[in-house]
């Protein structure tokens, strides 16, 4: 998810400025169905690696009230979001440049923010992505505010083997991703106060990870 060039494994159909993806046309209904479980009314989310801009549409036509703002470091991405974001009401935000490999990404996002959503990143970036999506939710987030990961996630001898061979893939692309493990990822989020409240399973043995600032 991290700089000039996107990070997409599939291959991904375009019309216009506009991308399609082949994982988001599997999951975006299941994620949006979730998120709308998870997210307090009249939430204000802000959705980091937001990718061609289908989840965010997706999440926002299952729940009439919430706001979204996306964000990619990628400027094709972007441009597919804002495209995809004229089908949204105008409740989704132009995309922001936004990458958590760098330091202080969440000065430049609009107040107030309810809740942070991460699809899929933290395992296809370097582990400073997701050290700098810790701290900048903590920053952005009050007290009792959502931070939500979807993902795979490693989780010891429960792992599912098609998440050990996908992280194996990872490794061998790019020695600095991989499957992160799910009690690491809590222990990083809890160092800035955000507290793992509930891990709920989804197809394809990923998962969605629920923290909150401050409290369970």
């Amino acid at each position: 998810m991290t700089g000039s060039s996107p990070i997409a494994l599939e291959n991904r159909g375009q019309t216009g400025a506009r991308l399609s993806s082949p994982s988001a046309a599997r999951n975006r209904e299941i994620i949006a169905a979730t998120l709308a479980q998870v997210l307090p009314q009249d939430a204000a989310v802000l959705e980091i690696a937001s990718g061609t801009g289908e989840h965010a549409l997706a999440c926002l036509s299952a729940r009439a009230d919430l706001r979204w703002q996306p964000s990619d470091p990628d400027p094709a991405s972007r441009a597919s979001i804002d495209d995809w974001a004229s089908e949204a009401a105008g409740r989704m935000a132009s995309a922001l440049d936004l990458d958590t490999q760098h330091s202080g990404w969440w000065r430049a996002v609009p107040r107030p923010v309810s809740a942070v959503f991460c699809a899929n990143m933290i395992h296809i970036a370097p582990w400073q992505a997701a050290e700098g999506l810790a701290e900048g939710g903590a920053a952005l987030l009050d007290e009792g505010g959502y931070l939500i990961l979807y993902g795979p996630f490693l989780e010891g001898e429960a792992t599912a083997p098609s998440n050990l061979a996908f992280d194996a893939s990872l490794k061998s692309r790019d020695p600095r991703w991989g499957v992160r493990a799910l009690d690491d990822v809590a222990a990083l989020m809890a160092r800035h106060g955000l507290v793992l409240a509930q891990r709920l399973a989804m197809p394809a043995n990923n998962l969605t990870l629920v923290f909150r600032k401050g409290a369970p």
